[in-house]
């Protein structure tokens, strides 16, 4: 995926000539190749163009539909950048959740990584502080308020994978990608999701000696094929397509759902799940809002952003995940339960999704996996 960086003037000449042909309009426009995208990117990232052709670069893909090759360049590209480490272990479970956060429930997915370490899974999840379009509450906020690390190196977090009493992390894209998270502001300005904000849970920072695995959710039909395609273009052995929670690994707790997943680089196949056949009956979708938390004032003419005050969220979740990490019963616990069964299952840890689901619940009760957070 790597190859020589255009000089800066090459840069813009290149870009000027990207933009005349993918900005002209809903009939006009023209798709352009990978390799022009991954250049057009890689500008981007070594802030080569204007920010203006930058943010029209973006804007331009989305509106005409971005193609498979054009997604392709612009994740390789994102790789360019991206810090590599290979982790002292065989196997590495990347779990990859949106990074503009959660704004209607709280998530139960930060707690996944410690939950997986002690059923001997070395996990990762990565993220950063505040991203549009939801400006939402991520991992990072969640995992802080639980007095977690979160401003690691790529080699700091990956050494804790090897630790037996650890085997997880999380590590910020501010660490792993600087010049993508530099892009923040220019993304806010956007306001509409573009084609970063797909490719980005792609990044790969952290790899398993042997084999790493993607686990990502979905909300919306098409998404599954393109993260598919993406997953392998990235180098992910295998890849677990959840349909979750405001887009999330969480699937719903009182509904079937549909998964997708592939494995050794094959093709993706679909398959459903059902909370009621692992013994989850709740009446909700998903760990619920307190009805208790400090309201907040919503961005001005914002209709994407539901406005949750993110300290007090963050530390709302942080709450419920650690109780169910100590075998608490509820909402999260049984979250814990179905992504949980789903991954190992996944992994082939398990003979079927029951027995993955009863292991986990084993673990939960033990209240071991609390102690890899504390």
């Amino acid at each position: 995926m790597t190859s020589t960086a255009a000089a800066p003037d090459d840069a813009k000449i290149q870009m000027r000539s990207i933009l005349q042909r993918i900005a002209t309009g809903p009939t006009l426009s023209k798709d352009i190749t990978r390799e022009e995208a991954r250049a057009g990117m890689r500008a981007i990232l070594g802030n080569q163009v204007d920010p203006v052709q930058a943010g029209l670069f973006l804007i331009a893909l989305r509106m005409k539909r971005e193609t498979d090759d054009e997604l392709k360049g612009i994740l390789e590209a994102i790789h360019e950048a991206t810090g590599h480490v290979v982790a002292e272990v065989d196997e590495v479970v990347d779990i990859a959740d949106p990074y503009d956060g959660f704004n209607r429930c709280l998530p139960a997915s930060p707690f996944l990584m410690p939950l997986l370490a002690e059923c001997g899974v070395p996990a990762i999840s990565h993220g950063a502080h505040a991203v549009g379009p939801k400006f939402g509450v991520t991992h990072r906020h969640i995992l802080e308020a639980a007095g977690v690390a979160v401003d690691l190196s790529p080699v700091e977090a990956a050494q804790r994978l090897s630790d037996p009493s650890l085997g997880w992390s999380y590590v910020d894209q501010r660490s792993v990608c600087a010049p993508l998270h530099n892009l923040v502001d220019l993304r806010t300005t956007i306001v509409k999701r573009q084609a970063i904000t797909t490719t980005e849970v792609l990044a790969r920072p952290i790899h398993g000696r042997k084999q790493t695995h993607l686990v990502t959710g979905y909300v919306h039909k098409p998404y599954p094929r393109i993260y598919a395609l993406l997953a392998r273009h990235a180098g992910f052995d295998s890849a677990l397509l959840i349909r979750g929670v405001e887009g999330s690994v969480s699937p719903s707790l009182r509904q079937k759902s549909v998964c997708f997943s592939y494995h050794n680089q094959g093709e993706e196949q679909a398959f459903e799940i059902d909370p009621a056949e692992l013994g989850i009956t709740q009446t909700v979708r998903s760990v619920p809002l307190p009805e208790d938390l400090p309201q907040t004032t919503p961005r001005a003419g914002d209709e994407i952003a539901v406005a949750v005050d993110v300290v007090a969220t963050a530390k709302a979740a942080c709450r419920v995940g650690v109780a169910a990490l100590e075998g608490s019963k509820g909402p999260t616990y049984d979250s814990l339960v179905f992504t949980g069964a789903l991954i190992l299952a996944h992994l082939g840890r398990e003979p079927s999704l029951g027995a993955a689901a009863e292991r986990v619940r084993g673990v939960l009760d033990s209240g071991k996996a609390a102690l890899r957070i504390r």
